[in-house]
């Protein structure tokens, strides 16, 4: 058991399942929670076959995450939030262009015919590039409304928080709810946004866990995304999209077949879209790693669902999978008339649902 600790004002939540009667088979023994960074889920644990208890999430320390996290001393509140673990991103993932503000920290930009100033917390590296807003308006929100539900099958979490309309950076009014669920056979994330004003709400929800490598060899990792096509992007400084969408099959970034393929040497910062379903409606992806002998496969219950963005670079021991609603600059000008960017457009009273369900399994 972890003593208590608070990170960013909230007390952290562990869930918690026993180990496995049968050692041959992999299963969920935690995870950690972070009500005070928007729910983000910090560490995942499971016993795999031939290794024990074995961390799932490229993250640090509890003790370290507290550090960075409390400790931020940037110009953007939560930024850190989606450096590891897996945050939640909410009303949009990834990113929105706009035009900078002399003091360069904000954007400014239209969404839905009304003007919209949003945190430009983001930018490539090189001298000279573009600022932008980055993954959503959630990830400093402290949540105080949490409930535990503990039972013999599953440790629970159930959230709520009132996000409103982000402190004037966004339109309309949202109530967020989330529901954490820890079984032996499972981990399922699930975040609800509700139009809770008078006005049109645009909403996109997205998660974003960075998938540790237990054998810390990236290149015979293989990787499973049913998508058909892929949005082309200027650079992997900027990712700036092209307004280009090529098809995946016949090149390197075709991963939609059974089983996947292996990364190789590939870097991948890549927007995939033109999702397959299964009979259920369900987007099926997985991440194997042969030499540890694991697999983990999400299964994402989210019929406005239309992207899922993956990041994994060279030399580096994991890969991020995030199952996202929207594209890259889902409002941009580079889009064509009647594209469906993947942002959802809430009447007043009406609500979207997102989930994530993980699996384990023996490579």
């Amino acid at each position: 058991m972890l003593r208590r600790m608070e990170i960013s004002g909230a007390p952290v939540i562990t869930l918690e399942r026993p180990g496995p009667e049968d050692s041959s088979r992999p299963a969920f023994l935690s995870a950690q929670v972070l009500p005070g960074r928007g729910m983000m889920t910090l560490q995942l644990r499971a016993h795999l076959p031939g290794r024990g208890a074995t961390d799932l999430i490229a993250a640090p320390s509890l003790e370290r995450a507290r550090e960075i996290l409390d400790d931020e001393a940037g110009e953007f509140p939560g930024n850190p939030s989606y450096f590891f673990g897996g945050a939640v991103l909410l009303p949009f993932a990834n990113r929105i262009r706009g035009t900078l503000a002399p003091d360069g920290k904000t954007i400014e930009t239209s969404i839905l015919g009304k003007t919209v100033r949003l945190p430009a917390n983001a930018g490539g590296r090189k001298p000279g590039a573009e600022r932008y807003a980055m993954h959503g308006l959630l990830l400093a929100s402290r949540v105080e409304d949490v409930r535990r539900e503990t039972m013999e099958e599953q440790d629970a979490l159930r959230a709520t928080f009132q996000a409103g309309d982000f402190e004037r950076h966004w339109v309309s009014s949202t109530e967020v709810s989330f529901e954490v669920v820890l079984r032996s056979e499972s981990f399922t994330f699930t975040v609800t946004a509700r139009n809770v004003g008078t006005e049109v709400l645009p909403m996109a929800i997205g998660w974003h866990p960075y998938f540790a490598l237990p054998s810390g060899r990236r290149g015979q990792a293989r990787l499973h995304v049913p998508a058909q096509r892929r949005l082309l992007v200027h650079d992997y400084d900027e990712v700036i999209p092209t307004g280009e969408v090529a098809p995946v099959a016949g090149t390197p970034y075709d991963f939609s077949m059974p089983g996947g393929r292996a990364l190789g040497d590939l870097f991948l910062d890549e927007c995939f879209v033109d999702l397959e379903r299964s009979d259920e409606g369900l987007v099926v992806a997985e991440i194997v790693d042969p030499e540890a002998r694991y697999g983990v496969r999400a299964v994402t219950d989210a019929p406005d669902l239309r992207a899922v963005q993956v990041f994994a670079p060279q030399d580096i021991g994991f890969i991020a999978l995030e199952p996202q609603y929207n594209w890259i600059d889902p409002f941009g000008a580079e889009w064509g008339a009647g594209e469906d960017t993947g942002m959802a457009l809430l009447q007043p009273g009406a609500a979207t649902r997102y989930s994530v369900r993980l699996e384990l399994f023996v490579a």
